[in-house]
């Protein structure tokens, strides 16, 4: 009469008749009030209302209470079902809630109001994992609905083995759980679970996507390569995972070929590119630990490079091996491996090396790095001098002599000259410059002539305008 809504009323006398015990009437009053879910893959556990039913009716499936008497057979039931229970989880899942008309119940209303998450969050609480997985399958639920119901409560209460086990008991290969295994994997790095991450991989056999999990426990948070030092069985477990992904590789392309779908692929190529790599970081690592040990090291405070970053990193470990050896001498041969390996640009490292040698004083240094670069066979005409032109911006700092020194070690005269003049040496600029073929001899005296015009330099002004 008062138009008011009749649901609440309906939903009160349905919870009378569910205390009552009066299954079949709940049931009826029940349907005039609660609605199935628009979407039923919808992450939350349904109405309130159909919560409350189901939160009342587990409460009530409690086992009967039990006299003094049966303690005892009830213990040796207890131990026999525990002796069991590894073996036939799914068998005793399904006694218990078969033969319980307060689960049947649960079931009665979750599949005819509840969501999928709730139906999949019930058998989970009752230890039915298979039948949640079973019914996310059948329900082709999205992969949300498997991490929030199924896989978050199965590693936070220790039975992501358990889970492991029936996903394959299920399907051997996998693949129906393809797209649910890759969500998890994706959930595990957001939230920076690599070690839980690392043990699904491995489940997975998706042994290239576990190498760069590897790559991540090698790297990550390391100060020092003596620290780095000690985690080298990481790159070892890269190695291993390369050579499964080979083998499997090989063992496949012989068969028709396997549909891998959800596990990461690589050409054989790239797969041998990477072991490379982990060689080369391997004697890098060796290499750097044994300076730091040695206290030769120049330790610095920004991020430690290895070989598993961009190029920039690698030029940065080229550089850091060059500089840290007990001469240039002693890194240069893994330093240059590092160069071909990555194809990186020789020139730009080396003239690095030698503005560090330039600030660490090491004027010695400079020639000793000239030599091996004009060594290693594959040195272009000029990049000895292009290496002296490009630390000679620091020339203020340098000692007369050893700039001198530098600058005498070029090959051409022509670069001679531009050094000369990059230094103010313009006495040195012009003696060099007369030598040269008269037409370019005069237009470098001219040249030489502007500059000491500009910075007052009245004697080799005088000088060359004499010689012109």
């Amino acid at each position: 009469k008062s138009g008011l809504d009749p649901g609440g009323a309906w939903h009160a006398w349905g919870m009378a008749c569910l205390k009552a015990g009066n299954l079949t009437s709940a049931r009826e009053k029940f349907s005039r009030c609660l609605k199935p879910p628009m979407d039923l893959n919808q992450l939350n556990h349904g109405s309130r209302l159909v919560q409350d039913v189901i939160q009342y009716l587990e409460s009530t499936a409690k086992p009967v209470l039990i006299t003094d008497d049966d303690y005892f057979a009830t213990l040796r039931e207890l131990e026999a079902t525990l002796r069991t229970r590894s073996l036939s989880l799914e068998m005793m899942c399904e006694g218990k809630i078969q033969h319980n008309s307060y689960y049947q119940e649960c079931l009665f209303y979750l599949h005819s109001y509840g969501t999928n998450l709730a139906i999949i969050s019930f058998y989970m609480r009752h230890d039915c994992m298979r039948e949640a997985l079973l019914h996310l399958l059948n329900k082709e639920s999205p992969s949300e609905v498997f991490i929030e119901g199924i896989f978050i409560p199965s590693y936070e209460s220790g039975k992501l083995h358990m889970l492991e086990n029936l996903l394959e008991t299920i399907d051997p290969g996998l693949e129906s759980w393809g797209v649910y295994l890759i969500a998890a994997c994706k959930y595990l790095q957001r939230k920076n679970y690599y070690h839980i991450l690392y043990e699904l991989q491995q489940f997975m056999k998706d042994h290239v996507r576990a190498a760069m999990t590897c790559i991540r426990f090698f790297t990550h948070g390391a100060k020092s390569y003596t620290e780095l030092g000690g985690k080298q069985t990481w790159l070892l477990k890269i190695k291993d995972h390369l050579k499964v992904y080979l083998q499997e590789v090989s063992r496949s392309s012989g068969r028709k070929k396997m549909a891998f779908t959800f596990r990461k692929k690589m050409s054989a190529t790239d797969v041998s590119r990477h072991i490379n790599t982990v060689d080369l970081q391997m004697e890098v690592t060796k290499f750097l630990h044994q300076c730091e040990s040695s206290g030769v090291s120049q330790m610095t405070d920004s991020s430690l490079p290895t070989l598993f970053g961009n190029n920039n990193m690698k030029m940065d470990v080229a550089c850091k091996v060059i500089l840290e050896g007990k001469n240039i001498e002693e890194g240069f041969g893994i330093a240059f491996r590092v160069l071909q390996d990555f194809q990186l640009e020789a020139t730009e490292v080396y003239s690095k090396v030698a503005k560090q040698l330039v600030k660490q004083q090491k004027y010695s240094e400079i020639q000793q790095l000239l030599k091996c670069v004009n060594e290693s066979g594959v040195a272009a005409k000029n990049d000895g001098d292009n290496i002296i032109l490009n630390c000679l911006n620091e020339f203020k700092n340098i000692p007369a002599e050893d700039l001198d020194n530098l600058i005498q070690d070029m090959d051409s005269d022509e670069n001679k000259i531009q050094a000369y003049m990059m230094c103010n040496k313009l006495r040195s600029a012009y003696l060099v410059s007369v030598r040269q073929e008269k037409a370019r001899a005069v237009q470098l005296v001219q040249h030489v002539r502007q500059l000491a015009e500009s910075s007052g330099d009245d004697v080799v002004k005088a000088i060359c305008a004499q010689w012109l």
